[in-house]
């Protein structure tokens, strides 16, 4: 299955950016963090895609689902 992503992942150059999953270029470049979470947010709300949050070191630190998640959870 293909999954779409948008990934908030720090800059070689300082500060964020928002890249498409698989993409090599930035969509979008910002200097503090929260900016580009809520940037990112909006773009994965309406693209209804996986929203994927890295800390400094590149680990994931959050994930939010706003696509069409095949697995929801029960309940």
């Amino acid at each position: 299955m293909n999954r779409r992503e948008h990934h908030v992942v720090p800059s070689t150059n300082g500060g964020w950016n928002i890249k498409k999953g698989g993409g090599q270029r930035a969509s979008g470049h910002y200097d503090i963090k929260t900016d580009a979470i809520s940037a990112a947010r909006e773009i994965s709300r309406h693209q209804h895609s996986e929203l994927v949050i890295h800390n400094r070191n590149g680990r994931i630190s959050q994930s939010d689902s706003h696509g069409r998640d095949p697995f929801p959870p029960a309940g």
